[in-house]
């Protein structure tokens, strides 16, 4: 299971312009054959499906932990994308074309489908698909494979910082840099104890070190670059069997930590009212929202029951509901 903990793995600050056009590249890293929705599935399910686990458990370990922390990155990425389309379009009556000013849209998706937000697609609009996933239950092939995706991940993710000097793109990109080498040199960690090979050597894909970008020094200050994380209090204690020795571009021991990162509070985006997001009257559902966190009289409760005492509370929200989808009897039936 995933204990979701609700922080961003880094603290991000909220853009003071929007990029709709950058957005849209950063889509790729998210939604893409090689992008955080792909590290995520592929490890996850080959942690699920794998046979014999308890024989090899370090290497299960490692997936499955790598796993949970991409999970975050998925979110870290998308909140990124949502800090870019952030403020793109203004607020407005819809007979006057509020949205005109982000045409013709770099990805029609984030304003059409998405209501400004974050796509489970490609930078082209394509959705994320289930065949991107590479699991073939053969240890050191699947391994390997990981260690390729990781690889291919870094180099998109290079390309897409070669399109954008937008902030908070290239504070996400950072920090990715550097966990990202952590997993593809844990991949090949793991297969150079399974085989003997020195996959490592392999390092950098692309050739040029995560030193050589300014937005990666604070992370490679603290040693993260040589942090593996732990994400479980009670289980994974064998993450050291395959995570040890020395990382090889400073020669420094490697470290497992209990994880998760500290990281920061996510972002609370703005409503976006021309978007009708995330309802057409905001004041009416922060209020509806308040009673039911106050506990206050008339508030919505937990199970959905509500009050339906009209003018006293909720005004019969639930219960109206209820009668429309026929779930219950209408007054006087």
């Amino acid at each position: 299971m995933i204990l979701r903990v609700d922080r961003l793995q880094i603290e991000m600050d909220m853009p003071e312009q929007p990029d709709p056009a950058a957005a849209a590249a950063v889509q790729e890293l998210l939604g893409g054959r090689f992008g955080e929705m792909s590290t995520f599935m592929n490890y996850t399910f080959q942690s699920w499906n794998f046979r014999g686990r308890e024989k090899v458990r370090p290497y299960y370990e490692l997936i499955a932990n790598i796993g949970t922390e991409e999970y975050g990155h998925v979110e870290l990425v998308a909140s990124t994308v949502n800090g870019m389309l952030t403020g793109a379009s203004s607020g407005g009556d819809p007979t006057d074309t509020p949205l005109k000013g982000v045409m013709p849209p770099p990805n029609p998706h984030h304003f059409i489908v998405q209501g400004q937000t974050a796509a489970v697609a490609n930078s082209l609009g394509q959705p994320w698909q289930g065949d991107y996933v590479f699991n073939s239950g053969d240890l050191v092939l699947d391994l390997l494979h990981n260690f390729f995706l990781e690889c291919g991940a870094r180099t998109h993710k290079i390309r897409v910082y070669e399109m954008t000097d937008h902030a908070i793109a290239r504070q996400m990109l950072g920090y990715l840099f550097v966990r990202g080498g952590v997993h593809a040199l844990a991949y090949a960690k793991a297969l150079e104890e399974l085989t003997g090979a020195t996959v490592w050597k392999l390092l950098n894909i692309p050739n040029v070190p995560n030193s050589h970008f300014p937005e990666t020094k604070q992370w490679e200050d603290r040693g993260l670059h040589r942090t593996l994380y732990r994400f479980s209090e009670t289980d994974f204690h064998n993450l050291g069997a395959v995570w040890n020795g020395t990382h090889p571009e400073d020669g420094q021991e490697v470290t497992v930590e209990q994880g998760p990162p500290a990281g920061g509070r996510p972002a609370d985006f703005p409503e976006a009212p021309e978007h009708f997001v995330p309802g057409y009257n905001v004041g009416e559902l922060a209020e509806i929202a308040k009673r039911m966190m106050d506990g206050s009289p008339g508030g919505v409760s937990v199970s959905g029951a509500g009050r339906g005492d009209g003018g006293q509370g909720d005004g019969g929200i639930v219960d109206k509901a209820q009668e429309k989808l026929g779930m219950k009897d209408s007054p006087g039936s």
